[in-house]
This record gives structure tokens, sequence and C-alpha cells, in this order.
């Protein structure tokens, strides 16, 4: 399994990278399997760097704020109006209402919305795709929100997607060979609770979870990501690292 970091500004496309976007592939039964856990805003742009949108095989989208999902409308377009012909339908994994909320999003009909581009699910057993194995669990976030977590050939990422400190992150993050935790909040301040994490909360999770490494995203353009990066410096000592666009994380070398 190769992770790719295609988009990891929080809460909007930053000056470096676009929002939240991250692009797994393996090799399984003859080709190149790619699946994308999330796709934010301004990151649909970017992915064409790493990949052909065209060859994705499906999309997990961990919650339904702009910044994890609203690139499918862009997507969308791109399947439909393609100039090699419409393009087949892939399986979209999300919250309840996906397909309303897409539909909405970019102000179609909610009959036919996006379906006839996307197969849209709903978040329930643990998803086998190809070489992957997709769990969504449960966290506390304004909105229906979920962490996952992805095994492939006996190594597991977890990404925490948006959420406060809750027993489900925890239950998503056990055992990762990887942690890939968004760090919106820093320490000290007046943050709201059961809404985002701070760099000293990541690295309190990686450690109970005995995950090895930890890479911090989702951090926000207002904030300095080295004042975020020292605070879970200060609480972990595993291999820990700031999220990049275009930064490469290959499973078969852990």
């Amino acid at each position: 399994m190769r992770l790719t970091v295609v988009g990891c500004s929080g809460s909007y496309p930053g000056p470096d990278s676009p929002a939240s976007c991250y692009l797994l592939e393996a090799e399984h039964e003859g080709r190149t399997w790619r699946v994308l856990l999330d796709l934010g805003s301004g990151a649909l742009g970017a992915l064409h760097r790493y990949a052909d949108p065209l060859t994705i095989d499906a999309v997990f989208l961990s919650h339904l704020h702009a910044d994890h999902c609203l690139d499918l409308c862009g997507y969308h377009v791109m399947r439909k109006y393609h100039p090699t012909g419409p393009q087949p339908r892939i399986p979209v994994w999300g919250p309840g209402g996906t397909d309303v909320r897409m539909a909405k999003a970019y102000d179609l009909p909610l009959d036919p919305g996006m379906t006839e581009e996307f197969d849209f699910r709903v978040w329930g057993e643990p998803v086998h795709l190809g070489p992957f194995t997709v769990e969504a669990v449960p966290v506390e976030h304004p909105v229906p929100a979920f962490s996952l977590r992805v095994t492939c050939a006996g190594k597991v990422l977890a990404y925490t997607g948006d959420c406060g400190p809750c027993d489900g992150v925890r239950e998503a993050a056990l055992g990762a060979d990887l942690l890939l935790a968004e760090a919106s909040f820093e320490e000290g301040a007046d943050n709201p609770a059961a809404l985002h994490l701070t760099g000293r909360e990541c690295a309190d999770l990686a450690t109970v979870a005995g995950a090895p490494r930890l890479v911090l995203t989702h951090i926000p353009p207002w904030h300095d990501p080295q004042v975020v990066l020292e605070e879970a410096r200060a609480a972990y000592d595993g291999e820990l690292a700031l999220a990049r666009s275009g930064a490469v994380y290959d499973f078969t070398t852990f």
C-alpha cells in the first residue's frame, strides 16, 4: 500500500495545499487499485499530478463538510462530460444522505443527482474492495463523521478524519502502522469541545494506540504548522512528520 497526500490543508485550501484528500494505491490481481480518502476543496486538480482521476476505483468520505467532499462536484462533471465519453459509475461511501448533499451542492435535481456517475453507499459493515478493507468508526464531530481504518497486505493506515478526542478515534487508531491525524487546534486556546484535535492530543492518541508513525494533517492556514509539530514532538517518541501535498508513504518499507 502506498499513501500519497493530495491535499492536507484544514478547513479550506491553503497557499501550499488543497483541502483534505489522500490517494491510496496497491497492486492486486495484476493491476493497480486506487482509492481516495476524502475529496475536499481544490483537491481534484492536484490529483492529476499523482494519478489519472479516471482510474480511481472508489471514494471514501469521512464526513460531509466542504473541505472533505466538495470536489466530488467537479469529479461528477469530469466523469459525465469527459471527451472519451461517460465513465463507468464508481462507488462512493459516506454518511447517510451523501447523494442528496452532493446533488444540492451542484444545484442538481435530486433525481438523478449524481447517481449516474457515482454509486452512493452508506457506511456500515467493513468494505472489501480489491486489496483494501476499509472500516468506518463513528467519531465525535458536529455532523455525522467517521475515522477510517484501512488494511492492506497486513498493514494498517488509520485516518482520524475530523473529530475531538473520543472512544471511536482510539478504536480506529489501535495498532496502526501509520496514524494520519488531524491537528486543527493548538494547545492552550479556548477550543470548542468534540470538534478537532491538537498536536498534543494526536501524540497522546498515537502513543496509546501503539502507532510507530504519526503524520499531522488538516492544519488550517491560520496556524503555524511548526507550533503544532512541536506540541506533538514533546509528547511522542515515534516517527513524526507534518503532512505536505505530494508526500508519499510506502507501507512496504515499514
